[in-house]
């Protein structure tokens, strides 16, 4: 993989990006006070539960390369979350993943029971359309494109087809196409429309919105292999979330299939694609190239 300037402070920009997100979307949402009270605790208390905002982070650095405006930006940055938020808390219910933790903390159904916490996902599913609509639009994308773009991610042939396909796989023998076709719905898609959002809130060309979604899907895909990886490298401790599940549950992984050290490989081929993509911005990309290879690099 090709060494990327040092000089871009990654840190401060996910730190700043994560404030910025957090405050948009405490205003976004109904306070916890507001009727019905428990809806809206089960909400918030899962979308802010310590996460890194990834996906809105690089739909706002799509959206600076593409000489966007983050303010403009921002709506979209907070649906995405919202969806990814919703998503979580499905996969942790004891019907799906039967997760009890989640960054370190129990999970939504643990602490609001089963019925709140499917509710309070498919709250956050329809909150992010609600807050998708309250972008301004531009030139090249009206409010439809906008839609759509959100819709076909989170649902049935995307988002939806990867769960789908990821629970009926338990405990089968499960091809490596087959685990792509999981991977590239349950976790690329979404930060695949995360960067295509950004660019679009720039009102980006053809051309840059193209690099863009070849960006998102190579990164996406890499950001899940490094997750089963660390499913079987690392604690629950140092995840957050309970470690070693993906093998006690005889679930399709990348290690399982292929093999730890080719997993890492593919990778590293993977980000290094999602990198090549990014030529087109000549150089107006740092902040893309930066959160990737943190991706590629993560331990949590």
């Amino acid at each position: 993989m090709a060494a990327k300037s040092t000089s871009f402070d990654l840190n401060r920009f996910l730190a700043t990006r994560t404030d910025a997100v957090n405050a948009a979307l405490d205003r976004f949402l109904p306070s916890e006070k507001t009727k019905p009270a428990t809806i809206h605790k089960a909400m918030r208390y899962s979308l802010f539960a310590g996460g890194k905002r990834m996906r809105p982070a690089v739909l706002l650095a799509a959206a600076a390369a593409c000489g966007g405006s983050e303010k403009d930006a921002m709506p979209l940055a907070c649906a995405v979350e919202c969806i990814h938020t919703y998503s979580l808390i499905h996969d942790d219910l004891p019907a799906m993943d039967n997760d009890d933790f989640r960054r370190g903390k129990p999970t939504n159904h643990k602490v609001f029971g089963e019925g709140i916490a499917v509710l309070a996902g498919d709250a956050l599913l329809t909150q992010a359309f609600e807050i998708a609509a309250q972008a301004k639009g531009w030139p090249r994308y009206s409010h439809r494109d906008l839609v759509l773009e959100i819709a076909k991610a989170s649902g049935s042939l995307q988002l939806i087809a990867g769960q789908v396909a990821d629970v009926e796989g338990e405990g089968k023998k499960t091809s490596v196409a087959q685990l792509r076709y999981i991977h590239e719905r349950k976790t690329s898609a979404l930060l695949c429309c995360s960067v295509r959002l950004g660019g679009m809130s720039a009102n980006c060309s053809p051309a840059q919105l193209k690099a863009l979604t070849d960006f998102g899907y190579n990164v996406g895909l890499a950001f899940q292999v490094i997750d089963d990886i660390l499913d079987v490298t690392q604690t629950s401790e140092q995840l957050g979330k309970t470690a070693g599940k993906d093998v006690a549950v005889a679930k399709a992984t990348y290690p399982a299939i292929v093999g730890l050290e080719k997993s890492r490989k593919i990778a590293t081929q993977l980000t290094d694609k999602a990198f090549a993509s990014l030529k087109t911005f000549q150089g107006r990309a740092v902040a893309l190239e930066a959160l990737a290879e943190f991706l590629l690099k993560r331990d949590k």
